[in-house]
């Protein structure tokens, strides 16, 4: 149960990221590359909240992963495009009609892994987008300065 409800959270701030690499232009190699390590950040917080590691391959993990990230009709991946296109967080929301869970639960997301010490540096970098002033090229720098490790166990991100 605890993999499923952070799977469920998680999955909506990693699709505003997914997002902003469309909104950005980055193509479809740099989206393939943040859902590939958006499992990996969310299997690592999940595990260390007492979630078992296989419901973040499985379709409340990876499943909703994909079809959050790749869907025209998400509400959270048409936030990140909009951010990535240079909107203002605050002229996206006005503009939208329904609610993006997204935008409020990166900051909780941030708190709880900062409790139970997981880096995750890609909901870091939606958070800081969101709340903190930072640019989807920051936010994107930001992920580029550490050399990602092993894709599912490794060090790095």
């Amino acid at each position: 149960m605890v993999g499923v409800e952070i799977a469920g959270a998680l999955k909506n701030v990693f699709a505003i990221a997914a997002g902003m690499a469309d909104g950005a232009g980055a193509g479809y190699n740099t989206k393939a590359m943040v859902i590939t390590r958006a499992v990996r950040e969310m299997r690592r917080l999940g595990e260390a909240l007492g979630g078992d590691p296989l419901t973040f391959s499985g379709l409340a993990g990876m499943g909703d992963l994909i079809v959050t990230c790749t869907s025209p009709l998400s509400r959270n991946r048409h936030v990140g495009e909009e951010l990535g296109r240079g909107k203002p967080i605050a002229e996206v929301l006005a503009g939208m009609k329904q609610v993006a869970e997204g935008v409020k639960a990166a900051p909780v997301v941030m708190k709880l892994a900062a409790d139970v010490g997981v880096d995750m540096r890609i909901a870091r970098e939606v958070d800081n987008v969101l709340w903190h002033g930072a640019t989807v090229t920051d936010a994107y720098r930001g992920l580029l300065t550490v050399a990602p490790g092993h894709e599912l166990h490794g060090e790095g991100w």
